[in-house]
């Protein structure tokens, strides 16, 4: 058969990803903090993009200011600029105009700041961490060259709770000395504060922080030390028979550890809190709920009139210049429609779901019903995917607290009467059964799921454990506290 080439036409429809089509899909699936720095780049990328002045801030007419106001405006409130090269031709450094506006030496004119007010160098200074801390308490000891070499390492192979990552070895290896050597550098190390700082483990650190102690606690050592896994499990009372001490020691002991540090270096991490900032509110009114989109902290975008001034003219700009602002600003015109058709959609899928969920806003999770993101998209007449977009990482603020949008869809599990509850409010009972029970006596997983049976709600064991295990709640024979 020969090859040969032929035109035809055919007609197809298919859905073409445009850049600013994902650039719209893009913007629409951004949590709020990750929106506000998308907001920033594109304003410093598009010159035919800025942010609206405030309609707060008065606007103030040059015209209608006296001769003195119009001085003192026109008067540079910095150091003027170097002009030229020549040395003599520049101007005089006044340092007071780069000064933090928090530093309490100010001038007369300057109104004094509070006294809790920050400095500049809250804004430009580290906070140290555990291995700065170890280090800076190093510094104040007289140690031999060899030790500074040990101790250094040992402080840099912690890890963020506290705990040595090297053995004995590593350090005999690292520093070319004895056994003996690196366990005096390890004890060194461990002679710092936090008490616990450079254990090699849980009960090693529990064990330094009781050597701290003033009064002696043998027992509560003793403890830690040999019945490390009785102590895990609860179990206090084959505590009591093990060491022949009576309960009531036993849990005295007990409390004596309870009040000691785990893990000494966690209060020394430098990780970085991040704040939920919820995307909408949901307020009740007059016995209506409300919703309100949160656009406090996004800047209000709006073409450039400058530049579209200079578009308008018909002269000054070449055609490439021309070319590039018309593009940049139908960027600018496409990215302003997207933000505004994101929010819009946040507002409507919030209502979506004030409408579904109506019964726990008014009486909370254990009143939430099953819903699927299918009945969401249906309500709003959108597609799936976006509706999934829509709700992950967005976050709503409402009588009942903060919640991610997705928090409110829940699998359906059915009741013998034919109905359905949310499995959402199968574990808040759940978590308000255990939070209830007898510390002495706590309820088993097939205990929880005979008292769910009796409000008609068939859940099987395996279930129970699932939910409990998603809430981060630990097993029956770890709650158990025997008096």
């Amino acid at each position: 058969m020969a090859l040969e080439l032929r035109q035809h036409l055919k007609l197809a429809q298919k859905l073409v990803m445009t850049p600013q089509l994902r650039q719209a899909i893009k913007l629409l699936q951004l949590g709020r903090l990750e929106l506000t720095d998308a907001l920033q780049a594109e304003i410093e990328q598009n010159p035919m993009l800025e942010e609206a002045p405030s309609i707060l801030e008065p606007t103030v007419d040059p015209e209608a200011l006296s001769a003195e106001e119009n001085t003192f405006l026109a008067e540079p409130t910095v150091t003027d600029r170097i002009k030229g090269d020549d040395p003599a031709t520049v101007a005089e450094v006044n340092w007071e105009d780069y000064a933090n506006a928090f530093d309490s030496d100010l001038s007369s004119f300057h109104e004094a700041p509070p006294a809790d007010a920050p400095s500049q160098f809250d804004f430009i200074s580290a906070t140290p961490g555990l291995a700065a801390y170890l280090q800076w308490q190093l510094t104040h000891l007289d140690l031999t060259e060899q030790d500074i070499d040990l101790t250094t390492f040992i402080v840099c192979n912690l890890d963020e709770h506290g705990f040595l990552e090297a053995d004995i070895e590593d350090i005999c290896a690292f520093g070319h000395c004895t056994a003996e050597e690196a366990e005096g550098a390890l004890r060194l190390v461990q002679s710092l504060d936090p008490a616990g700082v450079a254990a090699r483990d849980i009960r090693e650190s529990l064990l330094l922080q009781l050597d701290r102690l003033d009064a002696e606690h043998p027992l509560a050592c003793r403890i830690v030390e040999q019945h490390m896994h009785l102590l895990e499990t609860r179990n206090y009372a084959q505590i009591a028979k093990e060491t022949g001490a009576p309960l009531k020691k036993v849990n005295e002991a007990v409390a004596v550890i309870k009040e000691l540090t785990p893990y000494p270096g966690n209060e020394f991490s430098n990780a970085q809190i991040n704040y939920v900032v919820p995307d909408v509110f949901v307020h009740k009114i007059d016995g209506e709920f409300v919703v309100q989109l949160n656009d406090e902290g996004l800047p209000q975008l709006q073409v450039s009139s400058e530049y579209q001034r200079l578009l308008k003219q018909k002269g000054g700009l070449t055609p490439e210049s021309r070319t590039y602002l018309r593009e940049s600003k139908r960027n600018a015109e496409w990215f302003i429609k997207s933000i505004e058709q994101r929010q819009r959609t946040i507002f409507r899928v919030m209502e979506s779901l004030l409408k579904f969920q109506r019964d726990f806003f008014e009486f909370g999770p254990t009143a939430m019903r099953p819903l699927i993101l299918r009945d969401v998209a249906e309500d709003i007449g959108m597609h799936e995917s976006t509706i999934s977009r829509v709700t992950s990482n967005k976050y709503v603020h409402c009588p009942q607290g903060i919640f991610e949008l997705k928090y409110f869809f829940s699998t359906a599990v059915p009741t013998p009467d034919g109905d359905a509850v949310a499995a959402e409010a199968i574990k808040t009972r759940i978590r308000q059964l255990i939070n209830n029970e007898n510390p002495a006596k706590p309820l088993s997983d097939s205990k929880i799921s005979e008292l769910l049976a009796r409000e008609n709600i068939t859940v099987a064991r395996r279930t129970v454990a699932k939910y409990r295990e998603q809430l981060k709640i630990i097993p029956v024979k770890h709650r158990r506290q025997t008096r």
